[in-house]
């Protein structure tokens, strides 16, 4: 089964929060809600260090959506307005939402939130209308780092995909000329083991996106 999913090398991420602006203009999400936040994470003392500057380490986490394997918002939604579609994906079918919140208030992760003038929950779609087309989705597309990535865990962690890094001196570098170049994770970024991803916590949702992390300790195991 399809399973698609987000993994985002921290890293490589800089906190720029171009993710979460281009997943607002894309979407239309309301002025203060948001479907993709960026939290820093630290600065925390580095384990063996004097506890204090400069023996410090920090990252920037991306928070969205996790669309779970077994996710606790559509196990509670009374209409089936939250479902797990074909491709994995964890969606809203807004004719049906009557904006009870029962998922919002479900969700482990508190990326769900009630759109006041439709008066319907809302949240990350993983920008259905773009992968539907074969596209990334924007989070990813924009990412300047090259930190995210995006493709199917069933086809394996090495084969998720983001744009291709032009070289602006011989390839074509305008978006048309980008948009269908793609470069996997595997030849991107420093080399990880298995041991470096890690998710959010577990309740027995079972998010599907990870989180890429070397050098540095995780601190969301809590």
């Amino acid at each position: 089964m399809t399973r698609y999913a987000i993994v985002t090398d921290l890293n490589r991420c800089v906190g720029c929060l171009a993710c979460s602006v281009a997943c607002k203009t894309t979407n239309n999400v309301p002025v203060g809600s948001f479907w993709n936040k960026t939290l820093r994470i630290g600065p925390n003392p580095q384990e063996g260090g004097s506890g204090d500057w400069p023996d410090v380490e920090m990252y920037f986490l991306t928070m969205q959506c996790q669309h779970c394997g077994n996710p606790e918002c559509v196990k509670v939604c009374p209409t089936s307005a939250s479902h797990v579609a074909g491709d994995g994906t964890v969606q809203i079918d807004k004719a049906k939402c009557i904006g009870c919140q029962f998922c919002a208030m479900a969700c482990p992760y508190g990326v769900r939130y009630l759109n006041e003038e439709e008066r319907v929950v809302e949240k990350c779609t993983l920008c259905e209308q773009k992968i539907a087309q074969g596209e990334l989705p924007s989070c990813v597309a924009q990412c300047g780092g090259r930190a995210r990535f995006f493709g199917d865990l069933g086809k394996g962690i090495d084969s998720m995909e983001a744009p291709w890094v032009g070289d602006i001196t011989q390839d074509d570098v305008s978006y048309q000329g980008l948009k269908g170049k793609r470069i996997t994770l595997k030849e991107c970024v420093t080399p990880y083991t298995e041991a470096d991803f890690h998710t959010l916590p577990n309740l027995g949702n079972d998010p599907s996106f990870l989180y890429l992390l070397r050098n540095r300790k995780w601190q969301g195991e809590k």
